[in-house]
């Protein structure tokens, strides 16, 4: 088969004569996900909780493979049943009721990739504003061809090309990362970061809570998809295992090392918070900015192409009659447009953008606790045929699964607060419960607990009687 080949599979369910491979190769298409330097500049997120260092090590670590955790059991699904994650979400839903999840996850998908070569290209604009010389719009226009070719160049062609490239950005983008560490070492005042005192319970449970929203369970509803062409024989575990250390061991480090060198200047920890990537650059010397801008887009690229891919899948699977490859080319133009106009149009668009998508991640925390569950509950693989037909055995509308997602919407909206614009202030209607918007619990977005504690047992109470007779018709 050509390398390049585009690969055909769309919903359907791959073929035995076309899965292959080991859980290990997992490791690549995750790792490659999460490499980027944004996780450096996420350190000084985890810090502005009030915490310490040593609170914010723990909360990375447990925030991040509690997260992929998740990751890794939904994974188990596409490995049973070697299918896309929307498509074996209508065990759940139903095969028509899958549209909700579907469509809130295509609008997830798109938006982030958007976001990721967005923040890709203003990255490169900020490097070469530093080194002088350049125009600023050449060095956007560089970085935004850079940025799209590949995503576009992964998102398109598919799962073969995808697990190539992600293998290849992965290994770049960690050795020129391991440089980066060894030119900004020294920037780390160690005496100043073990000096910031603990913080409240709460702030450390708000960086928890971060951690698991803001690195991993953004990534449930495609897990399936980089694990269907793997043997059904494939170990379990192996499946879980692989996927939590690719996607984990690389933004654990990389949040750690960022806290200490935020906790080391307030200067750098307050430039973070208004250009995220850009701030990093104050710590290098001029030879290694472009070396820098390479390593800021593939790390944001990794994430994009997943993205991208996904999205092309999640289209199709919720009824539109095209090809994965057209559909994935339709969110391409869509990312292509929507990036345009954030890095050079709006004036005031993108932290507004995010607040969006931050506020459809609550309905997919409730939705991703209950696949979750279900592939827990599940001993058998989903029925093939049945995962297409709306007369099988999972019907067409799971009236009880839609409304769980909508009361754990409405709690977990309930229970946060949306900083990103102002029109999403009415989230956090709730808060007065548990001492109001400015208490301690207000910005520990508890609400995504309670959203994915709602899905997951709200699941097992309604759906474990169901689960069991549908294995049993399976024999």
């Amino acid at each position: 088969m050509p390398a390049f080949e585009v690969e055909i599979n769309g919903p359907n369910t791959i073929q035995e004569s076309e899965r292959a491979g080991t859980a290990r190769s997992l490791f690549w298409p995750w790792a490659g996900a999460n490499v980027s330097l944004l996780a450096l500049s996420y350190g000084a997120f985890f810090l502005g909780f009030g915490i310490s260092f040593k609170q914010a090590t723990i909360a990375a670590i447990l925030g991040t493979i509690a997260s992929f955790s998740l990751v890794g059991i939904s994974s188990l699904a596409g490995k049973r049943s070697n299918a896309p994650t929307m498509v074996l979400t209508r065990a759940s839903f139903g095969v028509k009721g899958s549209l909700v999840p579907g469509v809130l996850s295509y609008l997830i998908f798109v938006g982030w990739e958007t976001v990721l070569v967005s923040l890709a290209t203003l990255a490169t604009g900020t490097v070469f504003n530093r080194i002088g010389g350049v125009d600023r719009n050449l060095a956007l226009s560089l970085g935004f061809v850079i940025a799209v070719s590949l995503t576009v160049f992964g998102g398109v062609l598919g799962f073969k090309v995808i697990m190539r490239l992600q293998k290849v950005l992965t290994v770049i983008t960690v050795v020129m990362t391991i440089v980066y560490v060894s030119l900004t070492i020294d920037s780390v005042n160690w005496s100043a970061v073990t000096a910031i005192k603990d913080g409240s319970t709460q702030g450390f449970i708000g960086a928890i809570i971060f951690g698991v929203t803001g690195i991993g369970l953004g990534w449930v509803n495609c897990a399936a998809d980089y694990s269907r062409y793997l043997p059904r024989t494939v170990s379990s575990k192996a499946v879980v295992g692989w996927t939590v250390l690719g996607a984990s061991v690389v933004p654990i480090v990389l949040v750690i090392y960022g806290a200490a060198l935020s906790g080391s200047s307030k200067e750098l920890s307050d430039a973070i918070a208004m250009d995220p990537i850009g701030a990093l650059t104050s710590l290098l010397p001029t030879w290694f900015l472009i070396p820098f801008a390479l390593v800021a887009i593939l790390g944001l690229v990794g994430g994009a192409i997943l993205d991208l891919y996904s999205s092309g899948l999640a289209l199709v699977s919720i009824g539109v009659p095209i090809k994965r490859h057209q559909a994935a080319l339709i969110d391409a133009i869509i990312m292509l447009a929507g990036s345009i106009y954030i890095v050079w149009i709006a004036d005031n668009f993108f932290y507004p953008f995010q607040g969006f998508l931050i506020t459809l991640g609550v309905p997919i925390a409730v939705w991703s606790a209950i696949f979750v569950a279900d592939v827990a509950m599940r001993t058998k693989a989903y029925s093939e045929r049945d995962l297409y037909d709306p007369r099988g055995i999972y019907g067409s509308v799971n009236k009880s699964s839609i409304a769980l997602m909508i009361v754990g919407t409405i709690v977990g909206w309930g229970f946060v607060t949306n900083t990103f614009a102002s029109w999403l202030s009415w989230q956090g209607y709730f808060l007065g419960l548990i001492g109001g918007k400015d208490g301690a619990w207000a910005y520990s977005n508890i609400g995504v607990v309670f959203a994915l504690v709602i899905g997951f047992l709200g699941h097992i109470a309604l759906a474990s009687r169901k689960i069991s007779t549908q294995e049993s018709q399976l024999g």
